[in-house]
């Protein structure tokens, strides 16, 4: 601040990550984005919360407000295994640090700073705000909490990505407008006593009711998950308690900004990011930095609808696109960084495939209520063409310098093997599976069926099973043809909301006949706001309101989980019928018998 000429700053920042100015880092982006609207921004890194909060009095007050960024994974997540054992590293924290955040740093940093300095607006952003925005399940607390600005000495909340709200709100308060009156924003989220309801909006059943009434949280969701992919959004209010009164406070979601256009998101990614760690952890790995150094994001937003993401509640199922000339240009800095030698790790985003694809009759997406528009079939009104991807790879491989360009992020075959009626799409998905297998493949192709059995792939809003034979046959003559020894794998999860013991049984059966043994796998995870939490927490589909069985007890999820590993000697007892035994001849069965005596 001395060497700026600083004597305070317009807004202060704390990020439960490790600061990395790069555009995959949410602190970064918005620090960046409220720079170019001209505010001066601070940002405090991982704060020490204990003893004398020295880190959160060092920059004094700010001008404007306090931001908390908790950080671009739940904190939760972050920290804990399915089992709700400590992870190994914090992927976002210096040399993999466990000690440097808390749980729930919204909540810890918000009342640190609330008590600090009590009239200093505070204002919530993140994924960790973001998903907590309306009563949700807490799967590390095994309950349902309200609202996190409940929770959380804080203002306001400002969901999903949040360039464009955090201007807006910039802008409102350094015009003198109070926080506790700017209600009109939207993606913003707020508390408010004696709130009058138009025909416009959505009334929520109350936190309180949802306490006792597991179906009232499931038909909650339905509209919560609706509105947050719809292009024009409805309001959405939700009573704390069942029998409102003017000291009752009301929970209000204001509808999100639409997409944003190819302008708006290339300013955002063109913003004059150094794209590496701050120079105080030099020496020092932050792992997730490691993972996408060399990699480069191409779009926003997905429309794959699955039920365990929450990239849909977060960025929205519309597709925001970044043009050739943005993305040329950012591969073209990552060519510069020290240790590049010619591989990008990544050209991809939420999907790999996605980019480019929209409604073909905008008037029908507006009216749209799916959260999915490619289950439980791809609708036909979605434009699936590959050419404008092909391009940009064509663009990005044309480039001297650069070696190869892999794929990084998940492919969704389903996309690929579509039908179109339009014969230019088709040709262009036959284009991208064999450029994609031939070119952009680092020797594994990683895909996510995530199951064999259709009943739970139709809960995960996942495609059948048969269409991953479909497009490993594809996979296996392609390379034959090219004679390439390349290797697809699938990803899987066990205990998903409708998957039994049996189910997981199959799996194993079938995977194993294929040749498959499985290592990229992992146990459901519950985590707020998304569909499958919501199964599993209230026992009901929140779109037909039937019963949906799921594994809750560690026992019950670790006899799914073992399935995968029916060829490790420790698991084998628990596995037979995962592993069908071998009938021998009844020589071997005698000799058997004579080497145990």
């Amino acid at each position: 601040m001395e060497l700026r000429g600083w004597e305070e700053v317009d807004i202060i920042l704390f990020s439960g990550d490790a600061y990395v100015d790069h555009p995959s880092f949410g602190a970064a982006v918005i620090g960046r984005t409220l720079e170019a609207a001209g505010y001066r921004v601070a940002i405090v890194p991982q704060p020490d919360w204990h003893g004398d909060y020295r880190d959160f009095k060092k920059l004094g007050r700010p001008r404007l407000f306090f931001g908390i960024a908790p950080g671009c994974m739940d904190s939760m997540v972050n920290k804990y295994t399915a089992n709700r054992r400590l992870r190994s590293e914090d992927a976002y924290s210096p040399d993999g640090r466990h000690d440097l955040r808390p749980e729930y740093p919204t909540i810890v940093y918000s009342k640190i700073l609330r008590q600090l300095f009590p009239d200093v607006p505070v204002v919530l952003g993140g994924i960790e705000a973001s998903l907590r925005r309306l009563t949700h399940y807490d799967y590390w607390q095994d309950r349902l909490r309200p609202c996190i600005l409940c929770d959380a000495d804080a203002d306001l909340i400002i969901y999903g990505m949040g360039e464009k709200p955090i201007v807006e709100l910039a802008n409102r308060l350094a015009a003198g407008e109070r926080i506790g009156e700017i209600h009109d924003i939207p993606q913003t989220v707020y508390l408010m006593r004696n709130v009058a309801a138009t025909e416009s909006d959505i009334v929520l059943h109350s936190h309180e009711e949802c306490l006792s009434n597991k179906r009232a949280q499931a038909e909650n969701f339905r509209h919560i998950e609706e509105q947050s992919n719809m292009m024009h959004a409805r309001r959405l209010i939700q009573p704390l308690t069942s029998n409102p009164s003017p000291q009752t406070s009301y929970v209000i979601v204001n509808p999100p900004y639409p997409p944003m256009t190819t302008q708006e998101i290339d300013a955002s990614y063109d913003l004059p990011y150094t794209r590496v760690p701050h120079i105080k952890y030099k020496d020092k790995r932050i792992p997730a930095y490691e993972m996408i150094k060399f990699s480069v994001n191409i779009h926003r937003g997905c429309f794959g609808g699955c039920a365990f993401c929450t990239i849909s509640a977060h960025q929205g199922k519309f597709i925001s696109c970044r043009s050739k000339e943005s993305i040329i240009g950012e591969v073209k800095k990552v060519m510069q960084m020290d240790g590049f030698k010619g591989y990008l790790s990544d050209l991809g985003g939420p999907s790999a495939n996605m980019y480019g694809m929209h409604g073909n009759n905008l008037n029908i997406c507006e009216k749209c209520r799916r959260p999915s528009c490619i289950h439980p079939q791809i609708c036909p009104n979605l434009n699936t063409d590959h050419s404008r991807l092909l391009e940009v790879y064509h663009a990005v491989d044309g480039l001297p310098g650069i070696k190869k360009s892999f794929i990084g992020s998940g492919v969704r075959y389903d996309l690929l093997l579509h039908k179109s009626k339009d014969e230019a799409s088709n040709k262009a998905a036959i284009e991208y599976t064999r450029e994609l297998i031939c070119r952009h493949v680092s020797g594994r192709l990683k895909v996510a069926p995530e199951h064999t059995s259709d009943h739970v792939l139709r809960l995960m809003r996942k495609p059948s099973f048969q269409q991953f034979y479909e497009f490993k046959r594809i996979f296996d003559r392609i390379n034959s043809e090219e004679g390439l020894r390349q290797q697809i794998i699938p990803y899987f999860i066990s205990s998903h909301p409708g998957c039994t013991e049996a189910d997981m049984a199959d799996l194993a059966t079938i995977t194993r006949k294929m040749g498959y043994k499985l290592e990229q796998v992992q146990d459901f995870t519950p985590t707020p706001m998304t569909v499958a939490t919501e199964m599993f927490y209230t026992g009901y589909d929140p779109y037909t309101l039937e019963p949906v069985f799921t594994a809750h007890s560690q026992a019950e999820k670790l006899a799914q989980r073992q399935y995968f590993f029916w060829y490790k000697e420790q698991n084998e007892h628990g596995n037979n019928r995962a592993k069908p035994r071998r009938e021998e001849p009844k020589e071997e069965k005698r000799g058997r018998r004579r080497r145990r005596k």
